[in-house]
């Protein structure tokens, strides 16, 4: 068990980490492991942490949504110092964090990574109907299983799901929840009376094309209504109406109402109020990096990593587990007690859950170059698998746990940072 700490006792840390969902959790174990004398403390207000690439799946009925979730207590690693509060704002300058209560906690290192902000209240009317009539999300933990509920139970009519404008976390979890409700609707014959649609606020299907002839491909088998430059942005529950703006190539925009009998949402996202606020975020509002040593751009003894960073990659888990380990190194270097940066390259990993038992793992880094991890003959990343599938089912929720957040970095060994790129 960690020790729990009242932020009154506690006014000072070698590193200060702000945010212990998945990238916090993987940089303290990363740092622990690699010296255990290191003072090292979290910040998070939470009880639970949550696996939260396993909610596409609990909405698909394949997980349990217990199964996601455990306690803050048991997951932080020991040797690390939880401070159960609530940041306000920084103050990187006097190296200060400011806690709810005007409380301070100086630091020599900072690691923010505190995630992102799901914006339900973007969209008139949402959050009156999230869980009822019809509206689910599984970006939500407790509405996660009503998206199976739903599945289960429609007979026939119209299943709208959306994609909101980038940045989000997890891109294809949108199109992932499409493709497992059709799967499930198509083995039970209930796809001829159910018409799915897919409302895209951006241009493309996927953003890296290697990746979109499979998902075509599954865009036709459960001719699904797809709808490109259309964001979601108001929704009346009770009489089951979804509003939508759609971009002209033009440049002008119209609205149009949809009805719905099912409606999957996915909230525009943005950093959090107190990040967008702070010294530390660019002009979006996001923690301002180098992208390849993740060390702010301003502030040489600060960090960020994980969805709140503005770097250009996919915002998933499989990101964080190979920038956990660079900012860990480099938090060391900064420190004196290692030598040698080490260099993310924008990894990234979505797997496609394209049907029940067949995955599309796509696996890029900056620029969407293909970032395979395993050899083709063994598992080609661009064609829906069964071993892809096992993966995700099978190994990443206990590399997850055991792994990841443990420290220990199975195929995430960072490499070192090369002249190119680096600041």
């Amino acid at each position: 068990m960690p020790a729990l700490l009242s932020p009154a006792t506690c006014t000072h840390h070698q590193v200060l980490i702000v945010g212990a969902g998945a990238a916090g959790i993987a940089t303290a174990s990363s740092l622990i492991s690699r010296d255990p004398s290191l003072d090292v403390a979290l910040i998070d207000p939470a009880e639970v942490h949550y696996y939260q690439p396993g909610w596409t799946m609990v909405g698909a009925g394949v997980f349990d949504a217990p199964s996601t979730a455990h306690t803050m207590a048991s997951t932080i690693p020991r040797g690390v110092r939880w401070l159960q509060a609530r940041v306000t704002g920084f103050d990187p300058v006097s190296r200060h964090v400011v806690l709810e209560g005007e409380r301070t906690i100086s630091y020599e290192q900072l690691v923010v990574c505190p995630g992102l902000k799901l914006d339900w209240a973007a969209i008139d009317g949402l959050e009156d109907t999230l869980g009822r009539n019809g509206v689910t999300s599984n970006y939500r933990y407790d509405l996660a299983p009503y998206t199976w509920e739903l599945v289960q139970n429609l007979k026939q009519g119209r299943a709208l799901f959306c994609q909101p404008p980038m940045p989000i976390k997890c891109a294809g979890a949108p199109q992932k929840a499409l493709y497992l409700s059709c799967d499930h609707w198509l083995r039970h014959g209930r796809l001829g009376a159910i018409k799915a649609s897919f409302y895209n606020a951006g241009g493309v299907l996927f953003g890296v094309p290697d990746y979109v002839p499979a998902l075509m491909k599954y865009i036709e088998k459960y001719d699904v209504d797809l709808h490109f430059s259309q964001r979601l942005v108001a929704v009346d529950g009770p009489n089951k109406r979804a509003t939508f703006v759609r971009t002209l190539p033009d440049g002008s925009s119209e609205r149009h109402t949809e009805p719905f009998d099912m409606l999957h949402v996915v909230p525009p996202q943005v950093a959090p109020d107190f990040i967008r606020n702070s010294p530390l975020a660019d002009s979006n509002g996001w923690v301002d990096v180098d992208p390849h040593s993740l060390r702010h751009r301003a502030y040489a003894n600060v960090h960020a990593l994980g969805d709140v960073a503005n770097t250009t990659n996919a915002k998933t888990a499989a990101a964080a587990r190979k920038q956990a380990p660079v900012v860990a190194n480099n938090v060391l270097v900064a420190l004196g007690r290692r030598t040698g940066l080490a260099r993310y390259d924008g990894y990234g990993s979505c797997p496609l859950t394209v049907e029940r038992g067949k995955i599309v793992l796509a696996e890029f880094t900056y620029g969407g170059k293909l970032a395979p991890s395993f050899p083709t003959w063994l598992l080609d990343g661009r064609q829906p698998t069964r071993l892809a599938w096992l993966l995700k089912a099978r190994v990443l929720p206990p590399l997850y746990w055991q792994g990841m957040l443990k420290g220990r970095e199975w195929l995430a060994r960072p490499a070192p940072l090369a002249t190119e790129g680096a600041q």
